[in-house]
């Protein structure tokens, strides 16, 4: 469970409400969620409540925590976060509940009956003398049957419900618990609340962990050794790793858990054993998976090894006319390679095009879409993320959707509804910005894909690797597995900024030539040395100096890209500083989670929420803050996204971002403060990433020392995975 920072509000003390259900306005079975009307004492009116609970039916009694809000159409409701529902003790309230069908066998018609024989005692009947059920006119023995099977199913659901709730567990996780085990639930959670992490959406070790210390499992339990194999393999994966190295499992396991590494071994061989992690080598040295992740590596071999098969779905045509024709219609000039090019393309199945900026990779894909479409060939376009989906619109005319949208994602579950029994209906797939496509979303793309579909990856690989596990595009490249075009001539036009000519030279490793004392440029460098110093002249260039020279908003125009998100010049720092220089928090501003919100912020989505088809990377602004609805609107490109303020968390300040965080997008202007202070992160292609998301304008702020470590340093450290290995066998 994610707790709040330390400078985050305290949260206060929930509402309290309990009242009789009056009526179900909605239930939906599969996830719980219900609108109840409750009259509550003292209360003239029916109260609205909404939540979740696996079972309610009129009549219950419904006790709940949660918030008082106001909705903007249906008026003053009560958010519940916990509901609990108990059955009635009025004889209207008993005859109405077992008048509902809620327990099998009794309508309207025997509830009258059995509250008219046994009045208030009826459920005690129920439970403890069945056989006397029989006394009522029109009950057998096969009804009595059902009205006492019944009657238990619904007791277990109240035992599981006051269980959970009584372990910390919501109501909504709660029902997400019971659907997933039923009758077993309590069994099951009391058992091995670890299995909860493994098997339950939303919820990972640290929930899980949270529940089992409170049912008493002990820190050094072999269970939470066990879960904690599978926990340190995904912070890995956060770190971009499919597997690890043994010792390196260990070692991690052991600091995360702080539980004796002996029990960690034995953890690592009863998780191998059971085959929820799996042993492989990388390059010789013995590595530890998530069965998952090896699996996908795994699958995504062998999906290259089926759409490379066959022939291209299009006719046979002469590349050598099309080339000019396509010329001509584009009003362009094609180099050799961009010629090379297009000539492997018609005739491959399965193709990848990498270069960075000002080589032509847009040409090249527009013209090889343009000869195809006019041979009738249908082709979908997508990319990773929103914005690079909408740049790739833009620079082809064509729709683009990102991949979750072309693979039709459940918001439900997260699972896709393109797969390989109902595949994507095209003759050639297009996908851009494949360096940020990791192991999982390229398994389920390519399983989407016909074996009859071409497919073309296009990429800069040199940019950042994906935030996800795994280096897809890099792999596919270096494994000889795929043809590819390494575009590298920048052209002449491009040549001319000095965006383009820094980026190169900062990837062959050479420091970039920075422009005269007074002469006209796309990119500058502004020195400043202490961490105040590079943060001040940050906000000053974004308020003020960029804005006045070059005519900019400072804050729809002007990107801060930090290396990273601690320290007074990371994204966070500098967030803060940003947010009070040109937009400085108010009366009407929230706190929730560590960031002072206000109408007008810049905000970024930090995590995939298909419910409010919003995914991270986002980038929007607060339209509206409602202090009494406790709700904030945010707009992200036309799309309006109402947020409870509870799940703020999935929100942040985007005045600055990280570097990571701005792969697949572009801005106007760009700033970077560059820091010794960001020793640990300063890479090459983190330094190329954040110069080639600027189109029109590049500012270098800091230490030249740390540029100068940026360019020399390596490539960010290696990425334990399998898939080139196989690729290349």
């Amino acid at each position: 469970m994610s707790a709040s920072p330390p400078n985050a509000a305290p949260r206060p003390e929930p509402d309290r409400l309990a009242g009789l259900v009056e009526r179900v306005t909605f239930h939906n079975a599969d996830s719980g969620f219900c609108v109840l009307r409750l009259k509550v004492k003292g209360e003239r009116e029916l109260i609205t409540l909404v939540g979740h609970t696996p079972t309610v039916a009129p009549g219950e009694y419904a006790s709940a925590s949660g918030t008082w809000v106001t909705d903007r159409e249906h008026g003053r409701q009560f958010k519940a976060v916990f509901v609990r529902i108990s059955p009635p003790n009025t004889l209207t309230g008993i005859e109405r509940y077992l008048g509902s069908g809620m327990v099998k066998g009794i309508g309207p018609v025997y509830a009258g009956r059995l509250v008219k024989a046994f009045g208030a005692a009826v459920f005690d009947i129920i439970e403890q003398t069945p056989g006397r059920l029989r006394e009522v006119e029109g009950i057998g023995a096969i009804r009595a049957r059902k009205i006492t099977s019944g009657w238990a199913d619904q007791k277990i659901i109240r035992e599981i419900m006051v269980f959970l709730h009584g372990n910390g567990v919501s109501t909504s996780r709660a029902v997400r618990i019971f659907k997933t085990y039923d009758q077993d639930a309590i069994a099951i959670v009391t058992e091995n609340p670890y299995r909860l992490a493994r098997d339950i959406r939303g919820i990972g070790f640290l929930s899980a962990d949270t529940i089992a210390q409170k049912i008493g499992i002990a820190h050094d339990s072999p269970l939470r050794a066990r879960a904690g194999v599978s926990y340190a393999l995904s912070e890995a994966a956060g770190e971009g790793h499919c597997g690890l190295p043994r010792s390196q499992l260990l070692s991690l396991a052991v600091k995360l858990l702080e539980i004796p590494q002996p029990i960690i071994e034995d953890a690592i061989d009863q998780e191998l054993a059971e085959e929820i992690v799996i042993a492989d080598t990388v390059d010789g040295v013995p590595s530890v998976f998530l069965a998952q992740l090896y699996n996908a590596e795994r699958s995504i071999v062998s999906q290259v090894q089926r759409l490379k098969s066959g022939s291209p779905p299009w006719t046979a045509f002469d590349a050598d006319k099309a080339i000019p024709w396509v010329e001509q219609k584009l009003a362009i000039q094609l180099a050799d390679r961009q010629k090379q090019a297009i000539r492997l393309a018609l005739s491959s199945k399965l193709l990848v095009i990498t270069g960075g900026p000002g080589v032509g990779k847009t040409t090249l894909v527009n013209s090889i879409l343009t000869i195809l479409r006019a041979k009738q060939v249908k082709a979908l376009l997508c990319a990773p993320t929103g914005r690079a989906a909408k740049r790739l619109s833009e620079s082809t005319g064509l729709e683009a959707k990102t991949i979750h949208r072309l693979l039709e994602v459940n918001p439900a579950n997260g699972q896709f509804k393109r797969n390989e029994e109902s595949p994507l209906e095209c003759d050639l797939l297009v996908a851009d910005e494949c360096s940020m496509v990791d192991v999982p979303l390229a398994n389920q793309l390519l399983k989407a894909v016909a074996s009859t579909t071409a497919v073309i990856f296009v990429g800069d690989v040199d940019q950042l690797p994906s935030v996800g596990p795994g280096q897809v595009l890099a792999d596919l490249i270096e494994s000889g597995a795929v043809p590819v075009v390494r575009l590298t001539e920048v052209f002449r036009q491009a040549a001319t900024s000095r965006i383009v000519r820094s980026a190169h030279q900062i990837n062959q490793g050479l420091f970039p030539s920075l422009p005269e004392k007074g002469e006209e440029s796309d990119f500058y460098f502004v020195p400043a040395d202490e961490p105040e110093a590079i943060a001040q002249t940050v906000v000053d260039l974004v308020k003020t100096r960029l804005p006045r020279k070059f005519q900019l908003d400072p804050v729809r125009d002007i990107q801060v890209l930090c290396p990273m998100n601690r320290s007074l010049t990371g994204a966070r720092g500098i967030n803060q500083m940003l947010q009070e220089a040109l937009n400085p928090p108010g009366e009407h501003s929230i706190e929730k989670f560590g960031y002072r919100f206000s109408v007008a912020d810049k905000v970024m989505q930090i995590e995939n929420n298909y419910d409010k088809d919003v995914y991270n990377g986002d980038i929007g602004f607060v339209t509206h803050i409602d202090a009494e609805e406790q709700e904030l609107t945010a707009t992200f490109d036309e799309h309006i996204v109402t947020y409870a303020f509870g799940e703020l968390d999935e929100l942040v300040l985007c005045y600055a971002t990280t570097i990571h965080k701005s792969q697949g997008s572009e801005y106007p202007v760009v700033v970077i403060p560059v820091s010794t202070q960001h020793y640990m992160m300063l890479k090459r292609n983190l330094i190329y990433t954040g110069i080639t998301r600027g189109k029109r304008l590049v500012v270098l702020v800091g230490q030249k020392r740390a540029l100068a470590i940026a360019v020399k340093g390596k490539q960010t450290e290696r990425r334990w995975s399998k898939l080139a290995e196989w690729l290349s066998s």
